[in-house]
């Protein structure tokens, strides 16, 4: 049975970096470029994009709802600090490291650094969920 879709002679779809978008939700110290997206593909899974923070920023609080989100770093040393009980924990990173973040987990991205952190993210969603938040302990709903 079809739905009339043919899956196998589907287009593939070329987005160029320099043709990322930022209309997509934003946190505070950081920027958010959206590449594979339902608005910007069709996606009905994934989405995938860039986030900048520029040297000595923080983002602000945030989580991404139900979604699952693998990072990855491009460039920079980020830093990604999320609580555990009452604790800061801070993941120290470098080019080529890869973070995941859980669903609904609270986090930040920092940029102690002199230069621009440019990681790329990708989520199981096709939107980019973001829920901004007061602090990592904040109540999540």
């Amino acid at each position: 049975m079809t739905d009339g879709t043919d899956h196998w002679h589907a287009p593939l779809r070329h987005i160029r970096g320099a043709d990322l978008s930022g209309d997509t939700r934003q946190t505070s110290g950081m920027t958010r470029l959206e590449a594979i997206s339902g608005k910007t593909v069709g996606s009905s899974k994934v989405w995938m994009g860039q986030t900048h923070v520029a040297p000595a920023t923080s983002s602000g609080d945030h989580h991404h709802g139900e979604t699952e989100t693998a990072i990855y770093v491009v460039s920079g040393n980020p830093v990604f600090v999320f609580a555990e009980g009452d604790q800061e924990v801070r993941l120290e990173t470098a080019p080529g490291d890869y973070i995941f973040v859980p669903p609904y987990v609270p986090h930040r991205e920092e940029n102690p650094g002199g230069t621009e952190a440019v990681v790329v993210i990708a989520r199981s969603s096709q939107e980019g969920v973001v829920v901004n938040l007061p602090s990592l302990w904040s109540t999540v709903e």
